[in-house]
C-alpha cells in the first residue's frame, strides 16, 4: 500500500541547486514516486545564523516504505552526498527531514512525525502551503495556511531565481 510522504530539502553548502536536484534523484529511486514538489526558496539561516543562506523545497511523494525505513533512506542519502554531522545547525550540504507521513504520529527515540519545527519554520511551512495548504496537521488539527498566518518566525523566505 502508498502512502504519503511529506519531505522538506535544504542545502547551504557547495553547489546549493545540484544538491537539492541530485537528493530528489536519490529520494525518486529509495523512497518513492513524486506527487508534488514545491518551488525552490532561499531562505535565511535559522538556530545557528552565521553560515550561508539555504535553499529549501517540501516535496510528497509516495512510498510503500514504513516511516523508520524512510528515514533510514534519507540518512543514506545524507550520507552518500557528503553530509557530516559535526553540530546541532551547522552549514550542510543536504538536510532531509520527515515532516508528515500521512496523518500518523509518531514519537520515538529517532523519529518524530510530524517534524515538531513546522509550526515554527516560515521556510517549512511556506513551500509546503504551495502544495498542501489545506493539509491537516494531525497534532494541531490545523491546515498548513493556517500554521503559516500563526508562525512568529519573520526569517527571510524567498522564491529563487537562478540566474541563467
Amino acid at each position: 500500500m502508498e502512502h504519503l510522504v511529506i519531505l522538506s530539502l535544504g542545502s547551504n553548502l557547495g553547489d546549493r541547486l545540484s544538491n537539492l536536484k541530485k537528493a530528489l534523484l536519490l529520494i525518486e529511486k529509495k523512497i518513492g514516486k513524486p506527487h508534488l514538489i514545491s518551488s525552490i526558496y532561499e531562505t535565511s539561516p535559522w538556530g545557528n545564523t552565521h553560515q550561508p543562506f539555504f535553499l529549501n523545497l517540501t516535496g510528497g511523494f509516495y512510498t510503500t516504505l514504513s516511516p523508520t525505513e524512510v528515514l533510514n533512506n534519507l540518512m543514506e542519502i545524507e550520507l552518500h552526498l557528503g553530509r557530516v554531522r559535526a553540530e546541532k545547525w551547522a552549514a550542510r550540504i543536504i538536510d532531509l527531514d520527515i515532516l508528515y507521513y500521512e496523518h500518523e504520529i509518531i514519537d520515538e527515540v529517532n523519529l518524530r512525525v510530524p517534524h515538531p519545527g513546522i509550526p515554527i519554520r516560515r521556510f517549512i511551512l511556506i513551500p509546503l502551503c504551495e502544495n498542501y495548504p489545506n493539509f491537516i496537521d494531525p497534532v494541531s488539527g490545523k491546515k498548513q495556511q493556517e500554521l503559516l498566518a500563526q508562525c512568529k518566525d519573520q526569517e527571510e523566505v524567498i522564491k529563487y531565481n537562478p540566474v541563467q
